[in-house]
């Protein structure tokens, strides 16, 4: 299954009122396309109104902004959730994440990168990203499983049921920002002009395809993805989703 990032309000994603940018390219060159959840199962009507979408949003974000509240402590600043603000969304995909990932731990630990990654390689039990999960004295998102973060101006990380009922790790979007700043600084020192670039210029070999399920295929001749450039492209991609929730006080969540 593939991983896309969006970043809006909680109310368009969960009332399916967005379209992911492999479902954007199919529909401008005539293509079918449908979207699977991560059972498999085929992504439907939305049966719930956008109306009830978004009571249930609201209901959600006040009590978690409820219980995160300390006493003497001012209170968390409400986002809006609505159906029509704009959204932002791309595609990473997982051996990007895992790439980027791969190089903040090569650097913070002093090991150096490797050239390539394999295709479908799994990042997560590599030592090294291993190692950056459980190191307790860093914390960092990025490496602690979290797949939302929310436009807090607070640096936390949490667990707490998602409106889904599902229970998981949530951050901030400003906690994720500072993230990406450390690891610009400790690799590439790059400026914004040329981070955001690189979701152009990076990234995966050009001789491949996006199939039905949203998943990237690449030609018999690449065998392993060039990990400096799969990562730079990742970087770029989660770079945009900050930029965007930080203007637009909206969520970014990982969509797989």
């Amino acid at each position: 299954m593939g991983m896309d990032l969006y970043a809006g309000t909680l109310t368009r994603y969960y009332a399916h009122n967005w379209k992911t940018i492999s479902q954007q390219w199919a529909e401008e060159h005539g293509y079918g396309f449908q979207r699977v959840s991560s059972t498999g199962d085929a992504l439907g009507e939305e049966t719930v109104s956008p109306e009830d979408v978004q009571r249930g949003m609201e209901t959600w974000r006040d009590w978690l902004l409820k219980a995160l509240s300390q006493p003497g402590q001012v209170p968390f600043a409400v986002w809006e959730e609505d159906n029509e603000r704009p959204y932002f969304t791309d595609k990473p995909d997982w051996d990007a994440f895992g790439a980027l990932l791969l190089v903040a731990a090569c650097h913070i630990y002093g090991d150096p990168v490797p050239e390539t990654v394999a295709k479908g390689w799994d990042f997560w039990d590599h030592p090294l990203i291993r190692r950056m999960g459980e190191d307790r004295s860093r914390g960092w998102s990025l490496f602690r499983g979290v797949e939302w973060w929310l436009p807090l101006s607070e640096t936390i990380l949490f667990e707490a049921p998602r409106p889904g009922g599902d229970k998981g790790a949530i951050a901030s979007v400003s906690l994720l920002r500072w993230e990406l700043e450390q690891i610009n600084q400790l690799v590439w020192q790059a400026e914004e002009e040329t981070v955001l670039d690189w979701s152009h210029t990076e990234g995966y070999p050009t001789d491949g395809w996006i199939d039905g399920a949203g998943q990237v295929t690449m030609g018999e001749t690449h065998r392993g993805y060039r990990t400096e450039s799969l990562a730079k492209f990742a970087y770029s991609v989660f770079y945009r989703a900050v930029k965007f929730a930080e203007e637009n006080r909206v969520p970014i969540l990982m969509d797989y």
